[in-house]
C-alpha cells in the first residue's frame, strides 16, 4: 500500500498517534533493543546452518541395472560405437574444479609457463617436471543421453603430455573417469558402472592434429586379432560453475585392468603389469619391482613371471642352444603374441613404446596360458615416423640390441625372425592393407570433422582448421609409404 492509499483510509489524526506510540516504545527500553538484535543474530545464524546443502544427501534416481549397476555386462555397441561422435558432459562444482588446478599448479608449475605455442597449445614445457604422483581425484557429475551418474571420480590423466599441454595453457587435458571411486562417501553409489565400465579414459588426442591415431591404432591392432582396448569418439563438455564448456574431441578408451583382461581373457585373476622405466626394456640388470607396476593383485609380492622372463631372455643358452633357448622362452612369454604385436607395431610406426621409451605397453600373466602376454597402450604417437630417433626400422637395424633385447634377441633368432617376418606380410595385407586403413581415413576424418574443427583456442592443438585436413593428409601418405617400405623388406 503507497503513502497516497494509506491517507485514504486512516485520518491524519490516527496516523499521527500510531506514529508516536511507536517512536515512545521503541525509546522505551535500551535493553529490549538490545536483546531484540542479538534475537535477530541468533535467527540470522541459525537460518545459514539450515541451508547448508549436505554432499551426500542425494538420491540416485537415474539408476537402472542396465546403466549404472555392477551386474550388468559390458555394453560394447552402446559405449564403444565405432561410426559415431557421441556427447559426454561433466558437471563440477568450481571449489572442486579449482583444487584441481591447484594441484596441477603444485604438480606441473603454473598453467600457460611454456614461453611458445599459440592458438593451438602446441609449445613443449618449460622444463620436465619428474613425479610420480597422480593428479587428484574430486566427485563430479557425469551426464549422458539424458542419464546422470553421481559423484564419479573425475581427474587429469597423463604424464609428460599431460605436463606438457598444461604448461602450454591448453585445457583440452586428458582426464580418468572411475565410477565408483567415492563409494564410501556416498553409499548411494556403491559399485557404480557406466554401462558395465568401472573406468574409462577420455584422451585428449595430444599431438595428434587428425584427431584418429589413437582410434585407427587400436582398430588396426584388433584387427591383426590382438588384445587392445576399444575406442571411441567423443564430444567433452565440462561445468565448472559458467555453464557447459566445449573441451573438444576426444578418444574414449577402455582400461585394461577394468574390462579388458575381463572380456579378451577367459580369467582375469593373473598378475597385470604397465611396465615404466629402465626395468621396462628388459635389459640385463635392470630388474626393478618397483618399476613393474602391478595394477592387479598388488598386496602379492610375487613378480617371479616377470623375473623368468628376463633371466630366461639373458641365458646363455641363447647363443650356445637357440632351441632350449626358444622352448624355455615360450614357456613364460607367448612369443606368437609378442611377434604380431612386434610385425604390427613397426609397420604402423609407433615411437612412444618399448624399442624407443620405456612405457606404454602391458603385460598380463594369462592364468589359461601360464605365459605373459603382450597388449599396446596409449597409441596417440603411432601412425607417423617419430620423434626422438623415430621408430624403429622394419630390420630393426636402428635398435640397440643391449637396450631393447625383447626385440634385438628375437629377431636375431632365426626361426622367430621367420615368424615375425610372416606377419608382416598378413598385416600389410590385411590389418594394414593400403585401400582398407585409407577408406577408413576417409570414414573417420568424415564423421569427426565437424567436430574437430569447431574446437576453440585454448582447448584445441589446431593452429586452423586447415591443420586437420593436412593431418588427414599426411596419414593417407603414411599408409602408401609403409606399404612401399614394407614391400622393400620382404622382397630383401
Amino acid at each position: 500500500m503507497c503513502y497516497k492509499d494509506m491517507k485514504s483510509v486512516f485520518p491524519i489524526e490516527k496516523l499521527l498517534f500510531f506514529l508516536f506510540i511507536s517512536v515512545l516504545i521503541a525509546c522505551s527500553d535500551d535493553d529490549t533493543v538490545t536483546s531484540s538484535n542479538e534475537d535477530e543474530e541468533e535467527i540470522v545464524e541459525e537460518e545459514e546452518v539450515s541451508t547448508t546443502v549436505d554432499d551426500t544427501d542425494f538420491e540416485a534416481t537415474d539408476w537402472t541395472t542396465a546403466t549404472h549397476s555392477k551386474d550388468a555386462d559390458p555394453d560394447f555397441e552402446e559405449v564403444f560405437e565405432d561410426n559415431a561422435v557421441k556427447r559426454l558432459d561433466i558437471v563440477i562444482t568450481e571449489d572442486r574444479w579449482n583444487s584441481m588446478l591447484d594441484n596441477m599448479t603444485e604438480l606441473y608449475g603454473s598453467f600457460g609457463a611454456s614461453s611458445q605455442g599459440g592458438p593451438g597449445g602446441g609449445g613443449g614445457p618449460v622444463g620436465a617436471t619428474t613425479t610420480d604422483e597422480d593428479p587428484i581425484f574430486v566427485p563430479a557429475e557425469v551426464f549422458y543421453e539424458d542419464k546422470e551418474w553421481y559423484r564419479v571420480g573425475v581427474r587429469f590423466k597423463g604424464n609428460s603430455s599431460l605436463q606438457s599441454t598444461w604448461q602450454s595453457g591448453n585445457l583440452k587435458l586428458s582426464l580418468k573417469l572411475d565410477f565408483d571411486e567415492f563409494e564410501d562417501d556416498y553409499p548411494q553409489i556403491d559399485n557404480q558402472r557406466f554401462y558395465g565400465f568401472k573406468k574409462l579414459s577420455l584422451k585428449n588426442n595430444y599431438d595428434d592434429k587428425s584427431m584418429l591415431r589413437e582410434k585407427v591404432a587400436a582398430d588396426v591392432f584388433r584387427s591383426a586379432g590382438l588384445a587392445v582396448s576399444n575406442t571411441a569418439f567423443y564430444t567433452l563438455y565440462v561445468d565448472h560453475g559458467d555453464g557447459p564448456i566445449y573441451f573438444g574431441l576426444y578418444t574414449l578408451v577402455e582400461e585394461v585392468d577394468d574390462t579388458v583382461i575381463d572380456e579378451q581373457f577367459s580369467d582375469d585373476d593373473g598378475n597385470l603389469y604397465k611396465p615404466d622405466g629402465d626395468a621396462a626394456t628388459f635389459a640385463s640388470g635392470t630388474y626393478d619391482e618397483d618399476e613393474y607396476v602391478k595394477k592387479t593383485n598388488e598386496d602379492d609380492a610375487d613378480f617371479s613371471d616377470v623375473e623368468s622372463l628376463l633371466n630366461i631372455l639373458h641365458d646363455a643358452s641363447r647363443t650356445t642352444d637357440a632351441a632350449t633357448w626358444r622352448s624355455n622362452l615360450d614357456a613364460v612369454l607367448d612369443t606368437d603374441v609378442y611377434l604380431k604385436y612386434l610385425a604390427t607395431n613397426t609397420i604402423i610406426q609407433n615411437w612412444d613404446t618399448y624399442g624407443r621409451m620405456s612405457h606404454n605397453y602391458y603385460l598380463y600373466d594369462n592364468p589359461d596360458t601360464g605365459k605373459l602376454t603382450w597388449i599396446p597402450w596409449d597409441n596417440n604417437e603411432a601412425l607417423q615416423a617419430g620423434k626422438q630417433q623415430g621408430a624403429a626400422a622394419l630390420d630393426f637395424s636402428n635398435i640397440t640390441a643391449s637396450q631393447w633385447p625383447l626385440i634385438s634377441y628375437l629377431y636375431s633368432d632365426e626361426v622367430y625372425q621367420t615368424k615375425y617376418d610372416a606377419y608382416v606380410q598378413e598385416v600389410i595385407e590385411g590389418a594394414f592393407n593400403e585401400a582398407t586403413i585409407q577408406a577408413l581415413y576417409s570414414n573417420y576424418s568424415t564423421l569427426v570433422e565437424p567436430y574437430a574443427t569447431s574446437e576453440n583456442a585454448g582447448y584445441t592443438f589446431l593452429n586452423s582448421s586447415a591443420d586437420f585436413q593436412n593431418a588427414i593428409n599426411e596419414l593417407n601418405t603414411h599408409a602408401t609409404s609403409r606399404t612401399a617400405a614394407v614391400n622393400s623388406y620382404l622382397n630383401r
